[in-house]
């Protein structure tokens, strides 16, 4: 273990061993990486502990940098631990480099079956006793980490003390269709309010759409195409998220001795804001993690998609109408235009075509729940449905939940400490 200091902190890296399969206790072992962090005038002290599971999937727990975001209101009172999921960040990470160690796509493809919540939850519990003697504790979920923490109820609530989710209140019995049937209806709604805020950008992504059909520009081995330019619409999920869009539209061409063109700055910017090279998980487990029972999820957003016409780019450029931006949604493309995704195009497929998936969540256990559990659920959320999320508060016995349109999806980022505080009263029943 190493321990290190921050401004206000003590930070030690702690790394576990855990069965790549829980059913096979003494096969194959990974390595699973935390971060403890406690304030530094309470480093000696007995203190519960809090567990951060971080949204996604693939994303490793966030890399704070001293007592910012929520993490300071945390420290008050928890030792806490920033976990890296399973084949993200230091655990064991699986991507185009490590995947091949398993060897083909059919080997990889039933590596990964290994690398979803009720895995990640069964790792918990092999941590937990290390770290907390026994002792249960508190789980902080923010989206796909909400998602691991109502596992967490069904599998293992005697090692919860509390749980609080941000965003993160799956369907319970939605199929991967259901999910974006629900989604679509919702980004065309982000994508209107930002054309309401900045109509200029109507104009610009047009032209910015039809360049890309007609040049399908590379940048560093990117394809960028239309509906590349169409996936930033995962931007307008986040609070800023409808600014940040704008601007990065607003110089997306330069005048050049050829003529007009793309500018570096814009592909730079489209480039790495579709890059899954830092989070490939993201793009191979985002269908499978709605995974029950023996129906595939079969490229679901893709197969949907067809059901919104409206989402259909080369139509929109056709006619008078304006080019929407899509949101959380992947589809056989990204394998084709990422070159982080592009050797993993069969492990992909062969995902999509899996049935056969383990049910995750227990309706019965969550109705006779026992564990002080509070939610944090976003109005009109663009990665959540906001239907789905107050249908499951409404099946965990004693769940209280906070809706608020103050905060989108990010909220926990942005709202940091209030958004903890506002939690964690209720959870204690003292709001």
């Amino acid at each position: 273990m190493n321990s290190y200091r921050q401004p206000g902190l003590v930070l030690t890296d702690r790394h576990f061993t855990v069965p790549l399969d829980h059913t096979d206790p003494g096969g194959e072992q990974i390595e699973i990486f935390g971060r403890e962090v406690v304030a530094a005038s309470r480093a000696a002290d007995e203190l519960p502990w809090l567990l951060y599971l971080e949204g996604g999937p693939g994303f490793g727990a966030r890399r704070f940098t001293g007592t910012e975001a929520w993490l300071g209101r945390a420290v008050r009172e928890f030792r806490v631990l920033l976990l890296d999921q399973r084949g993200t960040g230091l655990s064991t990470p699986a991507n185009r480099q490590t995947l091949p160690l398993r060897g083909g796509p059919r080997e990889q493809a039933d590596y990964l079956t290994h690398f979803r919540s009720d895995s990640i939850v069964r790792d918990c519990e092999l941590i937990r006793p290390a770290l907390t003697g026994g002792a249960p504790w508190t789980v902080l979920g923010q989206s796909f980490g909400g998602f691991c923490a109502v596992r967490y109820l069904c599998a293992a609530p005697e090692g919860l003390s509390t749980v609080l989710i941000t965003g993160g209140l799956p369907s319970l019995d939605a199929h991967a269709d259901d999910i974006y049937r629900a989604a679509y209806p919702r980004i065309e709604r982000k994508v209107a309010a930002h054309y309401a805020r900045y109509p200029q950008d109507v104009e610009r992504a047009r032209e910015i759409t039809a360049h890309l059909a007609e040049h399908r520009p590379e940048s560093a081995g990117h394809r960028l195409t239309p509906e590349g330019f169409q996936s930033l619409g995962i931007m307008l999920g986040g609070g800023s998220g409808s600014h940040q869009l704008h601007y990065l539209l607003e110089n997306a061409f330069v005048r050049t001795p050829h003529g007009t063109e793309l500018s570096d700055t814009f592909q730079e910017a489209m480039r790495t804001a579709c890059s899954f090279a830092g989070h490939p998980l993201y793009a191979l487990l985002h269908e499978a993690i709605y995974g029950q029972g023996e129906r595939p999820t079969g490229w679901a957003a893709e197969r949907v998609r067809a059901e919104f016409p409206q989402f259909d780019a080369a139509a929109a450029l056709r006619g008078e109408g304006p080019v929407l931006f899509t949101g959380e949604s992947i589809h056989p493309w990204h394998f084709d235009v990422d070159p982080v995704l592009r050797p993993l195009r069969e492990t992909a497929e062969l995902l999509a075509a899996r049935g056969g998936w383990e049910p995750l969540y227990d309706t019965e256990r969550l109705a006779a729940n026992e564990v002080p559990v509070a939610a944090a659920v976003y109005h009109d959320d663009m990665y959540v449905d906001t239907a789905h999320a107050l249908r499951t508060a409404a099946a965990i016995r004693g769940l209280r939940t906070w809706v608020t349109d103050e905060y989108e999806h990010d909220g926990l980022r942005a709202g940091g400490p209030k958004v903890l505080d506002r939690l964690l009263a209720l959870a204690r029943d003292e709001a």
